[in-house]
């Protein structure tokens, strides 16, 4: 609970984590008709976004009581929040003639995490990155289903 003051008044409060509102945003969408007016196209721009997730789905089997199958539909949507956050930012990126980069846990990556704070699975995802990094990372142009699309 966190102690707060309004209007003279004392309350307690509890706050819902924003990713479940939105994880990531690159700039208002009413923001992006001002580029296209032509106040900004004097200059390339680049986007560059690091979603520390995985983009594919993640199946997994649950079992059969409310709880569990509770705790599984709020991690899939949260999930699917962020994956959409991808497909909008690409497509305000193209509206608005912004160079999209996009990196992301891939499929490569096939260290499973144990617990929420798991101490191996972030040392693996560290090294992953890592060497990545040094081989010179390929930023992908579009997300994964948009790449699937324009490169068949």
């Amino acid at each position: 609970m966190i102690n707060v003051e309004a209007r003279g008044q004392h309350y307690q409060e509890m706050n819902v984590d924003a990713g479940v509102v939105a994880q990531t945003f690159l700039y208002p969408v009413y923001l992006g008709y001002q580029l296209q007016s032509g106040l900004s196209h004097d200059r390339k721009r680049y986007a560059y976004i690091i979603r520390n997730s995985r983009l594919d789905p993640n199946w997994a089997s649950v079992s059969r009581d409310f709880l569990t199958i509770t705790q599984r539909a709020v991690a899939t949507m949260v999930h699917y929040l962020g994956y959409n956050d991808m497909l909008r930012i690409y497509e305000s990126a193209r509206r608005d003639h912004v160079d999209y980069n996009l990196a992301f846990i891939d499929t490569d990556f096939l260290e499973k995490k144990r617990e929420a704070f798991d101490p191996e699975y972030m040392k693996g995802l560290f090294a992953y990155s890592y060497a990545n990094g040094r081989r010179g990372y390929v930023w992908h142009k579009a997300p994964p289903i948009y790449e699937e699309t324009l490169n068949p």
